[in-house]
């Protein structure tokens, strides 16, 4: 058993003023202080109404910058002179707002207010006396989920998303397929794991149940993915879990290879959780939830201005009790994060998060190698939810998450800005875990305990410089940097018998553990260094055609003896019809290490070189007031790494290549003005190819985990007839996989339904919010396989209710 570990700028005169596209403004604000001109941002053949709110993250700086940027996030119209605009310095603004509160957070102290006219326009003006000391001219306004929204499930599109070696993007001007879920949605849905967060996005999916250790983690588009960021650190959660939730302001799939955006690392993606940062405005919720049998959750979540230049943000969360797997959970989390204004054009900020865990008598994790295939048809045996059968109940995982940041941001002036940070994270862990070696269709399994200590260290220093030109009639999007990452590991020895216990997942299991682990630490092994410098160009040929080129060198020096420098190239095009629709094609590479060939194998210490994966992607997508939509056809390929069997000894090889061809769909309607209506489906077509004569049994199978179909429904709807009622929906399918290689052994597909509501409500003038919702409505009995072993299963997740009210202040 394997265990281990936007276009031209516009010139006019200042007394004018007319609507221009968003780019087109963009690039008139950047050049600000060369032309002078009206200025106006506008979304092609969209208003933003004042009930539609969105989330924004804009921090300080020159006041063009951060209504330039707003401007291409939200969507509104806003007409003035740029005179009005020139030498000012905003806060920016950082929160789920409407239009009003975003406009009234960032023009606060800047003299000016935003006021909106009957069409839902507005206009840049001097504001009252009374106003010209930082007071708001525009109240927040608390949207009450009655008053119908305007923008769809997948308004995440307009949003910008750090996309590593590119910079900071749109998402719908990114050459890539790329899921943002923000935390309000992680809240509404009461999403505890990585598989619960995209379960409406069919091309993500993890085999591990939630209140499960992640151990095998996360696949997109069928390909294991390890690569985890938090603001864009590099978080090893291999063999151990999940980040917390509550600290997180949204979690982003990058689909397909980051070798340009990240270096190396797997080839499936990479998860990006983006961290709370203070608010423009002082905000504090409580929560407290429940969720069956009796497991309790309590969250504070505060932010507070210190002075016009400080600010900070604090979160502690706590939960404790028996989960619906008859796991104990004892978890609790903090976090802190700062934001200081240095002037006018710097901003420090800095972030700390610390979390202990630990997961008590969870169920086993399975692994297939042993089973009688043969003898049981290929079929798996029928999955139970009676999970004491299946648990030892003095086994436990413990972990230790730290994570702790620093980093400037210098608003060099309107078109440069020098971003550096400095990062630290650690995962620590204390292994007492059960496995098991799930044996035949009756359900015989024989198991053992799994101990180990290990300390997974990473710094991370970065440093990047992003501007625009022009040269040529075309404007250059230039981004370049420098960056420096170290990984040092330690374990202790490592116990792994495969017989301590033996068992039927249809009967009970009476073994408990009586021997203590020893969890001392061995010296570190050789540290694993990556240097890189890239280098990106995003031209804008103009309004319509834009084209991105990029290199990223890495030396990758693995210090106990292996090391190798590659380059890694990105290529796309975008033609952009009209300002809310991208049609992109693009060409990545993907960079996984070399390594040694671990203990259990008759080559141990071989070395495997590093590979180079390639893809290939093209795509479309599009946001409109009430529909958005994203679609992409793509085909990559992977170096392809196998057991093989020789003279009854097992060896690990590099043979042959692995292809994964195939369509993504997503897409999301404002059906009524109470309902919206969104669905996604994921096609692949899997192959293993051009393996070696002593391979050719696999030549021409699917390759492990990697489902045909993935398609899922969802729904939202806004209940008329009682205010700040709306009720959720979402059903996926998920298609059958085989569980290895040798395409012997089937798990079978599955249909799966979750569902929710949220009520809104005030009590003596405070907002309350009561949230409720149900995983596996049906109580579908399944086996979940996947993750970055083939030969492995868990149990699927029972029916299980969540309750949650929060209270605003």
């Amino acid at each position: 058993m394997s265990r281990h570990p936007t276009p031209q700028a516009t010139r006019s005169n200042s007394s004018l003023r007319f609507a221009l596209r968003p780019t087109a403004i963009a690039v008139h604000l950047l050049l600000a202080g060369v032309a002078v001109g009206g200025w106006v941002g506008a979304a092609q053949a969209q208003t933003a109404t004042a009930a539609s709110t969105r989330s924004y993250n804009i921090p300080a700086g020159p006041l063009n910058v951060v209504l330039t940027r707003f401007l291409g996030e939200s969507g509104v119209l806003l007409s003035g002179s740029t005179e009005q605009a020139q030498g000012k310095q905003s806060r920016g603004v950082q929160g789920n707002l409407t239009p009003d509160a975003a406009l009234a957070a960032l023009l606060a102290g800047t003299g000016l207010q935003a006021v909106a006219d009957a069409q839902g326009r507005y206009v840049l003006r001097v504001a009252p006396e009374s106003n010209s000391r930082g007071e708001s001219t525009l109240p927040t306004v608390t949207v009450k989920s009655d008053i119908p929204t305007q923008q769809s499930r997948l308004a995440y599109l307009s949003k910008r998303a750090a996309t590593g070696a590119l910079g900071t993007k749109s998402v719908l001007d990114t050459p890539f397929s790329i899921t943002v879920v923000d935390s309000s949605d992680i809240v509404e849905r009461g999403a505890k794991s990585i598989g619960q967060i995209f379960f409406n996005d069919p091309s993500v999916y993890t085999p591990t149940p939630s209140f499960n250790v992640d151990w095998w983690g996360t696949r997109i588009r069928g390909l294991p993915v390890r690569n985890t960021y938090v603001d864009d650190i590099s978080m090893v959660l291999s063999w151990g879990g999940d980040f917390p939730t509550e600290v997180v302001d949204s979690v982003s799939a990058l689909k397909g290879l980051t070798g340009f955006m990240y270096g190396f690392g797997t080839p499936g993606g990479a998860l990006s959780y983006q961290l709370k940062r203070p608010t423009q405005t002082p905000e504090t919720s409580l929560s407290v939830g429940y969720r069956n049998p009796k497991l309790f959750t309590a969250h504070v979540d505060t932010s507070h201005n210190i002075d016009g230049d400080l600010a900070i943000r604090a979160n502690f969360a706590t939960e404790q009790g028996t989960a619906y797997n008859a796991s104990e959970i004892n978890r609790n989390v903090a976090s802190l994060a700062v934001d200081k204004q240095l002037g006018g054009s710097l901003l420090w900020q800095t972030t700390l998060v610390y979390e202990d865990s630990e997961i008590k008598g969870e169920p086993f994790q399975f692994y297939l190698s042993e089973y009688d295939v043969a003898g049981s048809g290929g079929r798996m045996p029928t999955p139970t939810y009676e999970y004491d059968n299946i648990n030892i109940h003095n086994a436990y995982y413990k972990t230790d998450t730290l994570l702790a940041s620093t980093g400037v941001k210098w608003q060099i002036d309107d078109q440069w800005e020098l971003d550096y940070q400095l990062g630290f994270s650690r995962k620590n862990h204390r292994s007492n875990k059960a496995f098991a070696d799930l044996l035949n269709a009756a359900g015989d399994y024989s198991g053992g305990i799994y101990n180990f200590a290990g300390r997974h260290d990473t710094l991370f220093t970065q440093a990047m410089l992003q501007g625009t030109v022009s040269a040529f009639g075309m404007k250059h999007e230039l981004v370049a940097g420098l960056g420096l990452q170290k990984t040092e590991t330690s374990y202790s020895n490592f116990r792994y018998p495969d017989n301590d216990f033996q068992g039927n997942i249809h009967g009970s299991q009476p073994y408990r553990v009586s021997h203590t682990p020893d969890f001392s630490l061995n010296p570190a092994r050789p540290e694993v260094v990556q240097k890189s410098v890239f280098l990106s160009d995003t031209v804008h040929f103009n309004e319509r055609w834009q084209a991105i080129a990029g290199l990223r060198f890495t030396d990758y020096h693995n210090k106990a003896g292996y090391r190798t420098r590659e380059t890694t190239p990105t290529l796309a095009l975008i033609y952009k019809p009209d300002a809310q629709t991208s049609l992109y094609g693009s060409y990545v590479e993907g960079l996984e290490p070399g390594s040694r060939v671990g203990d259990i194998y008759a080559n141990a210490g071989e070395l495997l070189p590093a590979t180079i994966s390639k893809q290939a992607e093209i795509g479309i997508k599009g946001q409109a007031n009430t529909f958005d939509y994203s679609a992409a056809i793509f085909r990559i390929e992977r170096a392809n790494q196998i057991d093989v069997v020789r003279s009854g000894e097992r060896y690990r090889t590099q043979d042959g290549l692995v292809l994964y061809q195939g369509a993504e769909l997503s897409g999301a309607y404002q059906f009524t003005r109470s309902l919206s209506l969104g669905m996604g489906a994921t096609y692949l077509d899997a192959t293993i190819d051009k393996v070696s004569a002593a391979s050719a049994a696999i030549e021409g199978n699917t390759p492990a985990n990697a489902p045909k179909w993935q398609v899922v429904g969802h729904a939202q709807y806004k209940v008329p007839n009682i205010s700040g009622l709306s009720i959720h929906g979402a059903a996926r399918y998920f298609g059958a996989t085989y569980n290895d290689n040798k395409n012997l052994l089937t798990v079978p597909s599955r249909t799966i339904v979750n569902a929710g509501f949220s009520y809104d409500f005030d009590v003596q003038g405070h907002a309350l919010t009561l949230i409720g919702n149900i995983n596996n409505v049906f109580n579908k009995k399944y086996w979940a396989s996947g993750g970055s072993e083939e030969g492995s299963s868990n149990i699927g997740e029972a029916r299980n209710v969540s309750l949650m009210l929060r209270a605003q202040f």
